[in-house]
């Protein structure tokens, strides 16, 4: 019989060690990749002994607190003030999780950022998951800045998220849907429980779900939040030129409308002006700031429509409530043939529900398999896809787009198909070239499948010819 292996320590990246060393060392140093709770962080904070700068607003929410983040990011930014944000996950790099004033934070600086964690995080022998010591890290980098904001987007949940270890000056929660029902409980109920956890008594707490789950004005009000209710305390109105903000004491009219798209943005763009109308004696912003600041306003895979022919769209929606949202955002779209949809989920999401809110806006369903121990095979895709009722034929689009690729003539396809990748860059080279100039491509169901789809569009124009 063979001893036992005995189990390897990890191997913390020495004096010259690389971001991507660094991460794949946090990846290893903890027993579960998600471990929910506060007390492990906090020990190595208080070691750490550092507190944020400037006003603190922290977003939750099931959809659509990345885009809030990134509306207040950039309002604030063209009001003059020096503004840090940290969201997660990132699509390409990491550093896309910590920028200060729009611009990612240096490797260096994170690594010197993580230098400081593991000391503390040794000193006092306490273990971190990956998301706790880069949220420690990103934070004891604020912290060495002078900001005037920051901005806080939590990972999972609320309560129980490592943001939430840090005071808010304003909390928003943008909405409550099921997701993530493992860690957050099975219903509405109490996911919005979860996500009112970082309400602070006298502080404005922003709901800008427009129906929320009563355990959120419940919590609100048991604890004593300053609670700010979409369509009591503000609202919008708008027509096809522009929109209007009413809140309790600020109108401001004749607004742009938000350069992200989808039909959702208003109600993010609303509570993003709830939130600066709620802090407004300590950050007073100016309309003018308020127009840029929606007219500049960037944040990739949500509801991101590409240039060019055909018509690429990347969201990174990927549960029922976003494809709910995202069917909307393509009917607005105007008319196209056909719709193709690159699709991948991870494993312990709904992918039944997201089908069905879809199936009668996607005539071609591109599958493509998602890797990890969280990832989901084309073969449960197609099983997931028959639950929902899709019964569409096979079609070898790879076929197709090799014969035009050698001048020949491809095959027509039927009304509808379904064919299986081996990975997204080979889906998405294979559906850009093959589908006609008119038609249009979803790339949607997870952060991940919307990254590799962007590496991959990158890697196709940087091909010589």
């Amino acid at each position: 019989m063979n001893p036992a292996v005995p189990e390897q320590k990890p191997v913390k990246p020495g004096a010259s060690g690389t971001l991507n060393e660094w991460l794949t060392y946090l990846e290893s140093i903890h027993s579960k990749p998600i471990d929910m709770g506060l007390d492990r962080l906090k020990v190595v904070q208080r070691q750490m002994n550092f507190a944020l700068n400037g006003v603190v607003f922290t977003v939750a929410g099931t959809n659509g607190k990345g885009s809030t983040c990134a509306m207040l990011e950039s309002i604030l930014i063209q009001a003059g003030y020096k503004v840090g944000m940290y969201t997660s996950p990132h699509l390409i790099r990491f550093t896309e999780r910590a920028r200060i004033n729009g611009e990612e934070v240096a490797e260096t600086d994170l690594i010197a950022a993580f230098e400081r964690v593991e000391q503390a995080r040794t000193d006092t022998s306490t273990s971190l998951t990956y998301f706790e010591f880069t949220t420690l890290a990103v934070a004891w980098l604020f912290s060495q800045t002078s900001l005037d904001a920051v901005i806080l987007e939590v990972g999972l949940g609320g309560r129980l998220d490592a943001v939430n270890a840090f005071d808010t000056d304003c909390a928003i929660c943008t909405s409550v849907d099921l997701d993530h029902q493992a860690f957050l409980g099975p219903d509405r109920e109490s996911i919005g429980r979860e996500k009112a956890g970082i309400f602070r008594p006298g502080k404005p707490a922003i709901v800008g779900d427009p129906k929320p789950p009563q355990s959120v004005i419940d919590h609100a009000e048991a604890i004593g939040a300053d609670l700010w209710m979409f369509a009591r305390d503000f609202n919008y109105s708008g027509d096809k030129q522009q929109w209007a903000y009413g809140g309790r004491s600020m109108r401001r009219a004749a607004l742009a409308y938000p350069a992200l798209r989808g039909t959702n943005q208003l109600l993010n763009a609303s509570a993003a002006l709830a939130a600066l109308e709620s802090v407004r004696d300590r950050l007073p912003v100016p309309a003018q700031s308020i127009r840029q600041g929606f007219l500049l306003v960037e944040w990739p895979g949500r509801f991101q429509v590409l240039p060019g022919q055909p018509t690429v769209v990347l969201d990174v929606g990927h549960n029922p409530h976003a494809a709910a949202h995202l069917r909307e955002s393509l009917d607005n779209m105007g008319f196209f043939p056909y719709t193709h949809c690159i699709f991948g989920m991870l494993a312990d999401k709904d992918a039944v529900a997201v089908v069905n809110a879809l199936n009668d806006r996607v005539d071609h369903w591109h599958l493509v398999p998602l890797e990890g121990d969280r990832g989901r095979s084309t073969e449960q895709l197609l099983q997931q896809l028959a639950q929902a009722g899709v019964d569409s034929p096979a079609f070898d689009w790879v076929g197709n787009s090799q014969a035009l690729a050698k001048g020949g003539i491809a095959k027509q396809p039927p009304e509808k198909s379904v064919q299986s990748y081996n990975s997204v860059s080979q889906a998405y080279a294979v559906v850009t070239s093959a589908v006609p100039p008119n038609d249009r491509i979803l790339v949607f169901g997870s952060f991940l499948v919307v990254a590799q789809a962007m590496q991959a569009k990158e890697a196709i124009r940087k091909r010589p010819g």
